[in-house]
C-alpha cells in the first residue's frame, strides 16, 4: 500500500515537472535594427552575436536572464531583461531599442 502511494506521488511529481518545463519555453525573435553588432550573454544557453539589421530566433524559458555589454564585447555586462512567463509565443524583441533605453536608465 505504501509503495503504491509513493509510486503515485512520484508519478504525479514527474508529470508536473515535465509539463512545467515545456510550458515555460517561449520561442521569440531577437531583432537588431541597428548598423552595429550586438553582443549578448544568456547564461546556460549561449552568447549570441546579433549581426546588424538581422533577426535571430531563440527559445528561452520564463525567468531566463539576458545580459548585454554596454561598453562593448569585453566590458562589464548589464541585465537587459528577464523573460516573463506572460510573454506570447513568437514575440519580436527589438534588442537594439531595448539596449538603448536600458543604457539611459543605467546611466551609460
Amino acid at each position: 500500500m505504501i509503495k503504491n502511494l509513493v509510486f503515485i506521488n512520484l508519478f504525479f511529481i514527474s508529470l508536473l515537472s515535465v509539463s512545467k518545463s515545456y510550458a515555460q519555453n517561449i520561442p521569440m525573435t531577437f531583432h537588431n535594427g541597428s548598423f552595429w553588432s550586438i553582443y549578448l550573454n544568456i547564461p546556460g544557453v549561449m552568447n549570441p552575436n546579433l549581426s546588424p539589421k538581422s533577426n535571430s530566433g531563440v527559445s528561452l524559458n520564463a525567468g531566463q536572464e539576458v545580459f548585454f555589454f554596454p561598453n562593448g564585447k569585453r566590458g562589464k555586462k548589464e541585465l537587459l531583461f528577464i523573460v516573463s512567463p506572460t510573454w506570447r509565443r513568437d514575440t519580436i524583441l527589438a534588442i537594439d531599442e531595448m539596449i538603448s533605453s536600458r543604457k539611459k536608465s543605467v546611466g551609460f
